[in-house]
This record gives structure tokens, sequence and C-alpha cells, in this order.
């Protein structure tokens, strides 16, 4: 796509798109970051020859991404949960301000985390799978794939507990 044909699709739809995503997001930077999602991949794909209507495009587009965002907050607060309950904290539902900071501080300790444990609590905590299957998605031993989860959550356990303390 020409520069100049995504700077007027910004010009021109930019405005609402970033109302539109603010409905799913509450959150202003979330909103912008989606928004910005959505022009990478305008400027990477363009609108396609067989687009008739921009407009609804550019809008379901935008709303694609806005839902995948959503699966994801409502994954990394159902690791959260979890993550709660195993440690035996409280497993009710956190006021949204508190909920952020949770979500902030999982996804910073879930980014100190070697990359090996990491990607097993993700497949474990937030796609469902089971020690067997990242097993063999992985190429691992069960037993590894079953103390890597166990040495990651002791991890984020002993990363998160101040905070979850603080909010109980």
């Amino acid at each position: 796509m020409k520069p100049s044909e995504l700077e007027r699709i910004y010009d021109t739809y930019a405005a609402g798109l970033f109302r539109y995503l603010w409905g799913f997001t509450h959150q202003e930077a979330d909103a912008r970051d989606l928004l910005q999602e959505v022009f990478i991949k305008l400027a990477r794909n363009g609108l396609g020859a067989k687009i008739r209507e921009e407009r609804a495009y550019l809008y379901r587009l935008t709303h694609n991404l806005a839902v995948d965002w959503m699966r994801r907050a409502q994954a990394r607060r159902d690791v959260v949960g979890r993550m709660l309950r195993e440690s035996g904290g409280a497993s009710g539902s956190l006021p949204p301000e508190d909920q952020g900071l949770v979500d902030d501080a999982l996804a910073k300790a879930m980014e100190a985390l070697p990359d090996d444990q990491r990607s097993v609590v993700h497949l474990k905590l937030v796609e469902g799978l089971t020690f067997e299957e990242i097993s063999r998605a992985q190429g691992i031993p069960l037993n590894t794939a079953a103390s890597r989860y166990r040495y990651a959550l002791d991890k984020l356990r002993s990363c998160l507990r101040p905070l979850y303390k603080e909010l109980s």
C-alpha cells in the first residue's frame, strides 16, 4: 500500500476506529495499540482488490483484532485466577483497576521466566494443553514438561505474592 493511501485511510477512519476500540478495551493505551496494529496490517497487506466497501472492511479488521485482544486478556485473567486458586489466594474477581495491576505484574513476571518455562506455562494455562500434549508439542520428556511448569509457577508465585498480599 502506498504511503499516501495509508495516510488517507488514517485521516478518514482513525478517529472512528479508535472510538470503536475504546469501547472494547476501556483503556486509551490498549485502544491506541490496537489501532496501531490495524494500520500495521494495512501497511503490510493493503486493502486488496476485492474490497468493495472500505469502511466495512476496516471495521471488520478492527473488530477481529479487538476480539483477539479480548481473548488474550481473558486468557491472562484465567491464568491469574488459576494461580490464585493454586496458591490459596482469593479467587473472586478483582476491581478493574486492581486487575490492571495484576495483569501488568503477571506480564512482567512471565517475561522474566526462561523461554522454556514460559512456553510450558503458556501452553498449560492459556492453551489448556496437558503435560502429555506439551511433551509431544515440544519434543521433551513428560517429566521435563511438568518440572518446567512447577519451577515456573514457583517463580511466578514469588514474584506476584507481594501484590496478592497487598490486594487481599
